[in-house]
Protein backbone atom coordinates (compact mmCIF):
# COMPACT_ATOMS: atom_id res chain seq x y z
CA UNK A 1 0.00 0.00 0.00
CA UNK A 2 1.11 3.30 -0.84
CA UNK A 3 2.37 4.97 2.17
CA UNK A 4 1.55 9.14 2.37
CA UNK A 5 4.46 11.30 2.49
CA UNK A 6 6.24 11.67 5.61
CA UNK A 7 7.26 15.11 7.56
CA UNK A 8 10.84 14.47 6.44
CA UNK A 9 9.97 13.88 2.62
CA UNK A 10 7.56 17.33 2.88
CA UNK A 11 10.30 19.45 4.39
CA UNK A 12 13.10 18.40 1.82
CA UNK A 13 10.89 18.70 -1.05
CA UNK A 14 9.70 22.58 0.32
CA UNK A 15 13.36 23.44 0.60
CA UNK A 16 14.37 21.97 -2.69
CA UNK A 17 11.66 24.18 -4.38
CA UNK A 18 13.16 27.67 -2.50
CA UNK A 19 9.74 27.71 -0.06
CA UNK A 20 11.50 26.97 2.74
CA UNK A 21 14.70 27.74 4.42
CA UNK A 22 17.03 24.28 5.10
CA UNK A 23 17.24 25.89 9.27
CA UNK A 24 13.02 25.92 9.37
CA UNK A 25 12.46 22.80 8.04
CA UNK A 26 14.96 21.18 10.63
CA UNK A 27 13.04 23.31 13.37
CA UNK A 28 10.02 21.52 12.21
CA UNK A 29 11.16 18.22 11.87
CA UNK A 30 13.26 18.93 15.57
CA UNK A 31 9.69 19.37 16.98
CA UNK A 32 8.14 16.40 15.42
CA UNK A 33 10.41 14.41 17.67
CA UNK A 34 9.52 16.45 20.79
CA UNK A 35 5.95 15.83 19.82
CA UNK A 36 6.21 12.18 19.60
CA UNK A 37 7.32 11.52 22.19
CA UNK A 38 5.60 13.81 24.32
CA UNK A 39 2.53 11.46 22.71
CA UNK A 40 3.81 8.94 24.09
CA UNK A 41 3.74 10.12 28.00
CA UNK A 42 0.72 11.57 27.10
CA UNK A 43 -0.90 8.45 25.99
CA UNK A 44 0.05 7.23 29.25
CA UNK A 45 -1.65 9.36 31.67
CA UNK A 46 -1.58 8.51 35.06
CA UNK A 47 0.65 5.10 34.59
CA UNK A 48 3.56 7.77 33.68
CA UNK A 49 3.22 9.61 36.59
CA UNK A 50 1.50 12.44 37.43
CA UNK A 51 1.05 14.25 34.63
CA UNK A 52 -1.58 16.51 35.71
CA UNK A 53 0.22 17.42 39.03
CA UNK A 54 0.54 20.99 40.08
CA UNK A 55 4.36 21.76 40.57
CA UNK A 56 5.03 25.37 40.44
CA UNK A 57 3.73 28.62 39.08
CA UNK A 58 5.22 30.66 36.46
CA UNK A 59 5.82 34.23 35.94
CA UNK A 60 1.88 35.45 35.43
CA UNK A 61 1.03 32.88 38.10
CA UNK A 62 -0.63 30.02 36.24
CA UNK A 63 0.03 27.08 37.53
CA UNK A 64 2.95 25.05 36.05
CA UNK A 65 1.84 20.95 35.57
CA UNK A 66 4.66 18.32 35.71
CA UNK A 67 3.97 17.95 32.41
CA UNK A 68 4.46 21.25 31.20
CA UNK A 69 7.96 21.15 33.09
CA UNK A 70 8.45 18.16 31.16
CA UNK A 71 6.83 19.07 27.62
CA UNK A 72 9.54 22.57 27.98
CA UNK A 73 12.55 20.66 28.94
CA UNK A 74 11.82 18.04 25.67
CA UNK A 75 11.52 21.17 24.07
CA UNK A 76 14.56 22.88 24.98
CA UNK A 77 16.74 20.15 24.48
CA UNK A 78 15.77 19.65 20.92
CA UNK A 79 15.59 23.32 19.63
CA UNK A 80 19.34 23.85 21.28
CA UNK A 81 20.44 20.43 18.47
CA UNK A 82 18.17 22.32 16.13
CA UNK A 83 21.21 25.44 16.62
CA UNK A 84 17.65 27.40 17.52
CA UNK A 85 19.67 30.62 18.98
CA UNK A 86 16.72 32.06 21.13
CA UNK A 87 13.47 30.77 22.39
CA UNK A 88 10.56 32.48 24.39
CA UNK A 89 8.66 29.92 25.98
CA UNK A 90 5.30 30.14 28.24
CA UNK A 91 7.35 28.21 30.59
CA UNK A 92 10.10 30.90 31.40
CA UNK A 93 10.27 34.40 32.53
CA UNK A 94 12.77 35.53 29.93
CA UNK A 95 14.42 34.61 26.68
CA UNK A 96 16.73 31.49 26.65
CA UNK A 97 19.79 31.94 24.75
CA UNK A 98 20.25 28.13 23.29
CA UNK A 99 22.79 28.61 20.42
CA UNK A 100 24.39 32.06 19.84
CA UNK A 101 25.39 31.17 16.37
CA UNK A 102 22.16 30.33 15.49
CA UNK A 103 19.95 31.94 12.91
CA UNK A 104 16.45 31.64 13.95
CA UNK A 105 14.29 32.26 16.90
CA UNK A 106 11.22 30.14 18.64
CA UNK A 107 8.51 31.36 20.31
CA UNK A 108 6.76 28.45 21.93
CA UNK A 109 3.66 27.39 24.00
CA UNK A 110 5.17 23.85 25.17
CA UNK A 111 1.94 22.39 26.24
CA UNK A 112 -1.18 24.42 25.81
CA UNK A 113 -4.70 23.05 27.24
CA UNK A 114 -2.76 21.63 30.37
CA UNK A 115 -5.71 21.89 32.95
CA UNK A 116 -6.95 19.41 30.94
CA UNK A 117 -4.81 16.60 31.31
CA UNK A 118 -6.63 15.07 34.43
CA UNK A 119 -9.50 15.29 32.00
CA UNK A 120 -9.01 13.41 28.84
CA UNK A 121 -9.37 16.36 26.48
CA UNK A 122 -7.00 16.97 23.46
CA UNK A 123 -3.87 19.25 24.35
CA UNK A 124 -0.99 19.87 22.45
CA UNK A 125 2.06 22.28 21.41
CA UNK A 126 1.56 25.60 19.22
CA UNK A 127 5.08 27.22 18.30
CA UNK A 128 6.20 30.19 15.92
CA UNK A 129 9.78 30.25 14.52
CA UNK A 130 11.17 34.02 13.16
CA UNK A 131 14.29 35.08 12.09
CA UNK A 132 16.99 35.44 15.17
CA UNK A 133 17.41 39.45 14.43
CA UNK A 134 17.89 41.41 17.32
CA UNK A 135 15.50 44.04 16.53
CA UNK A 136 14.91 45.72 19.85
CA UNK A 137 16.52 46.09 22.78
CA UNK A 138 14.27 44.38 25.34
CA UNK A 139 12.99 41.50 23.15
CA UNK A 140 15.53 40.92 20.55
CA UNK A 141 13.92 38.93 17.70
CA UNK A 142 10.62 38.43 19.25
CA UNK A 143 9.92 42.67 19.51
CA UNK A 144 8.13 42.51 15.92
CA UNK A 145 4.85 42.43 14.17
CA UNK A 146 3.65 38.54 13.50
CA UNK A 147 3.76 38.88 9.91
CA UNK A 148 7.72 38.26 10.40
CA UNK A 149 6.95 34.67 10.97
CA UNK A 150 8.49 32.01 8.86
CA UNK A 151 7.21 29.05 9.57
CA UNK A 152 4.49 28.31 12.39
CA UNK A 153 2.32 25.59 13.57
CA UNK A 154 0.50 23.10 16.50
CA UNK A 155 0.68 19.97 17.41
CA UNK A 156 -2.65 18.09 19.03
CA UNK A 157 -2.41 15.44 21.59
CA UNK A 158 -5.96 13.94 21.01
CA UNK A 159 -7.64 10.45 19.29
CA UNK A 160 -4.63 11.48 17.03
CA UNK A 161 -1.75 13.08 17.35
CA UNK A 162 -1.64 15.85 14.47
CA UNK A 163 0.40 18.66 13.23
CA UNK A 164 -1.11 21.68 11.58
CA UNK A 165 1.90 23.33 9.51
CA UNK A 166 2.63 26.47 7.85
CA UNK A 167 5.83 27.75 5.76
CA UNK A 168 3.85 31.02 4.66
CA UNK A 169 2.24 29.15 1.31
CA UNK A 170 -1.04 27.42 2.53
CA UNK A 171 -1.65 24.43 5.29
CA UNK A 172 -0.49 21.28 5.55
CA UNK A 173 -1.69 18.47 8.44
CA UNK A 174 0.18 15.57 9.24
CA UNK A 175 -0.99 12.43 11.39
CA UNK A 176 1.31 10.33 13.15
CA UNK A 177 1.57 7.12 12.24
CA UNK A 178 2.10 4.84 15.28
CA UNK A 179 3.08 1.98 13.57
CA UNK A 180 6.28 3.56 12.57
CA UNK A 181 6.24 6.70 14.54
CA UNK A 182 6.66 9.05 11.82
CA UNK A 183 4.03 11.61 10.66
CA UNK A 184 2.73 11.70 7.79
CA UNK A 185 0.62 14.14 5.34
CA UNK A 186 -2.75 13.52 5.07
CA UNK A 187 -4.27 17.50 4.38
CA UNK A 188 -2.83 19.52 2.01
CA UNK A 189 -3.64 23.10 1.39
CA UNK A 190 -6.29 23.16 3.82
CA UNK A 191 -9.25 26.11 3.74
CA UNK A 192 -11.43 26.76 6.27
CA UNK A 193 -15.30 25.80 5.34
CA UNK A 194 -16.78 29.35 5.03
CA UNK A 195 -20.41 28.51 5.73
CA UNK A 196 -20.20 26.64 8.99
CA UNK A 197 -22.96 28.18 11.71
CA UNK A 198 -20.89 27.50 14.77
CA UNK A 199 -19.18 29.53 17.32
CA UNK A 200 -16.89 28.73 20.42
CA UNK A 201 -16.58 31.26 23.92
CA UNK A 202 -17.04 30.28 27.19
CA UNK A 203 -20.61 32.28 27.50
CA UNK A 204 -20.16 31.82 31.23
CA UNK A 205 -18.37 35.05 31.03
CA UNK A 206 -21.04 36.87 28.80
CA UNK A 207 -22.18 39.61 31.97
CA UNK A 208 -18.21 40.81 31.54
CA UNK A 209 -18.00 40.90 27.76
CA UNK A 210 -18.23 44.57 26.07
CA UNK A 211 -21.18 45.10 23.78
CA UNK A 212 -19.68 44.33 20.31
CA UNK A 213 -18.75 40.93 21.47
CA UNK A 214 -22.42 40.08 23.42
CA UNK A 215 -24.45 41.71 20.36
CA UNK A 216 -22.12 39.15 17.79
CA UNK A 217 -23.34 36.17 20.16
CA UNK A 218 -26.91 37.94 20.68
CA UNK A 219 -27.26 37.80 16.91
CA UNK A 220 -26.10 33.58 16.95
CA UNK A 221 -28.68 32.70 19.67
CA UNK A 222 -31.68 34.90 18.21
CA UNK A 223 -31.19 31.87 15.62
CA UNK A 224 -33.38 32.19 12.02
CA UNK A 225 -35.79 34.55 13.47
CA UNK A 226 -32.87 37.23 14.19
CA UNK A 227 -30.72 39.34 11.68
CA UNK A 228 -28.66 36.12 10.79
CA UNK A 229 -31.15 34.42 9.19
CA UNK A 230 -29.92 31.09 10.77
CA UNK A 231 -29.98 28.64 13.58
CA UNK A 232 -26.08 28.37 15.39
CA UNK A 233 -24.40 25.83 17.66
CA UNK A 234 -21.95 26.70 20.03
CA UNK A 235 -18.82 24.87 21.05
CA UNK A 236 -16.52 25.22 23.80
CA UNK A 237 -13.47 22.57 24.34
CA UNK A 238 -11.36 25.51 26.18
CA UNK A 239 -8.25 23.80 24.65
CA UNK A 240 -7.01 26.30 22.08
CA UNK A 241 -5.18 23.49 19.74
CA UNK A 242 -8.43 21.86 19.45
CA UNK A 243 -10.59 24.64 18.97
CA UNK A 244 -8.08 26.23 16.17
CA UNK A 245 -8.20 22.41 14.44
CA UNK A 246 -12.07 21.65 14.43
CA UNK A 247 -12.53 25.11 12.92
CA UNK A 248 -9.29 24.45 10.11
CA UNK A 249 -11.60 21.21 9.60
CA UNK A 250 -15.40 22.19 9.59
CA UNK A 251 -14.95 26.17 9.88
CA UNK A 252 -16.90 28.86 12.50
CA UNK A 253 -15.38 31.08 14.61
CA UNK A 254 -13.50 31.33 17.74
CA UNK A 255 -13.64 34.01 20.43
CA UNK A 256 -11.69 34.69 23.25
CA UNK A 257 -12.20 38.60 23.99
CA UNK A 258 -11.25 40.84 27.26
CA UNK A 259 -13.83 41.51 29.18
CA UNK A 260 -14.18 43.43 32.58
CA UNK A 261 -13.10 40.98 35.24
CA UNK A 262 -9.29 41.55 36.98
CA UNK A 263 -6.72 39.97 34.77
CA UNK A 264 -8.40 39.77 31.30
CA UNK A 265 -9.06 43.62 30.21
CA UNK A 266 -6.48 42.77 28.15
CA UNK A 267 -7.41 39.40 26.59
CA UNK A 268 -6.12 36.27 27.99
CA UNK A 269 -3.93 34.65 25.50
CA UNK A 270 -0.41 34.99 24.89
CA UNK A 271 0.32 37.29 21.35
CA UNK A 272 3.93 35.57 20.78
CA UNK A 273 3.54 31.74 21.37
CA UNK A 274 -0.48 31.29 21.13
CA UNK A 275 -2.11 34.29 19.39
CA UNK A 276 0.49 35.14 17.00
CA UNK A 277 1.18 31.23 15.31
CA UNK A 278 -2.64 30.68 15.48
CA UNK A 279 -3.35 33.78 13.20
CA UNK A 280 -0.03 32.88 10.56
CA UNK A 281 -2.06 29.26 10.13
CA UNK A 282 -5.71 30.73 10.23
CA UNK A 283 -4.66 33.72 7.51
CA UNK A 284 -3.07 30.94 5.53
CA UNK A 285 -6.07 29.04 5.91
CA UNK A 286 -8.40 31.60 4.09
CA UNK A 287 -9.51 32.86 7.35
CA UNK A 288 -8.44 35.86 9.69
CA UNK A 289 -7.43 36.96 13.35
CA UNK A 290 -7.66 39.77 15.39
CA UNK A 291 -8.03 41.63 18.73
CA UNK A 292 -11.72 42.79 17.37
CA UNK A 293 -9.95 45.77 16.37
CA UNK A 294 -6.78 45.18 15.19
CA UNK A 295 -4.96 42.52 12.86
CA UNK A 296 -2.93 40.02 15.19
CA UNK A 297 -0.32 39.98 12.46
CA UNK A 298 0.12 43.67 12.68
CA UNK A 299 0.48 43.12 16.52
CA UNK A 300 3.95 44.25 18.17
CA UNK A 301 4.55 42.99 21.27
CA UNK A 302 5.14 45.32 24.38
CA UNK A 303 6.39 42.75 26.65
CA UNK A 304 7.60 38.70 26.54
CA UNK A 305 4.23 37.72 27.93
CA UNK A 306 2.32 39.99 26.55
CA UNK A 307 -1.35 38.82 26.42
CA UNK A 308 -4.33 39.77 24.01
CA UNK A 309 -7.89 39.28 23.12
CA UNK A 310 -8.26 36.54 20.37
CA UNK A 311 -10.73 36.07 17.37
CA UNK A 312 -10.10 33.65 14.47
CA UNK A 313 -11.95 31.64 12.01
CA UNK A 314 -13.78 32.13 8.77
CA UNK A 315 -13.00 35.33 7.12
CA UNK A 316 -16.29 36.38 6.64
CA UNK A 317 -17.01 35.90 10.86
CA UNK A 318 -14.21 38.11 12.17
CA UNK A 319 -15.05 40.70 9.90
CA UNK A 320 -18.19 40.96 11.07
CA UNK A 321 -17.37 40.72 14.96
CA UNK A 322 -14.67 43.57 13.96
CA UNK A 323 -17.95 45.68 12.23
CA UNK A 324 -19.82 45.68 15.18
CA UNK A 325 -16.47 46.89 17.14
CA UNK A 326 -16.33 49.79 14.97
CA UNK A 327 -19.91 50.98 15.74
CA UNK A 328 -22.36 48.02 16.97
CA UNK A 329 -25.48 50.77 16.08
CA UNK A 330 -24.41 51.39 12.21
CA UNK A 331 -23.61 47.72 11.34
CA UNK A 332 -26.81 47.84 8.44
CA UNK A 333 -27.56 44.16 8.79
CA UNK A 334 -28.69 44.80 11.98
CA UNK A 335 -31.64 47.34 10.90
CA UNK A 336 -34.78 45.78 11.82
CA UNK A 337 -36.45 46.58 7.83
CA UNK A 338 -33.42 43.42 7.16
CA UNK A 339 -34.74 41.01 9.99
CA UNK A 340 -36.78 38.20 8.82
CA UNK A 341 -39.66 39.91 11.39
CA UNK A 342 -39.21 42.95 10.30
CA UNK A 343 -41.21 45.14 7.97
CA UNK A 344 -40.01 42.79 4.48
Amino acid sequence: MHKATTLEEHCARAVAAGSVRGDVAGVVQAMGGVAIELAAVIALGSLSGAPGAAVGSNKDGDVQKELDVRSHRLAMTALKKAGVAFVASEECDDVEVLDPQGTLAVAIDPLDGSSNIDTNISIGTIFSILPAENIDSKLGPFGGAGHRQLAAGFFVYGPQTALVLTFGSGVDIFTLDARDHTFRLTRSQVRIPPHAKEYAINASNYLHWDAPIRIYIDDCLNGENGVRGANFNMRWIASLVAEAFRILARGGIFLYPADARKGYENGRLRLLYEAAPMAFVMEQAGGMASTGRERILDLVPTSLHQRVPLIFGAADKVQRVARLHEDPHLDAERAPLFASRGLF
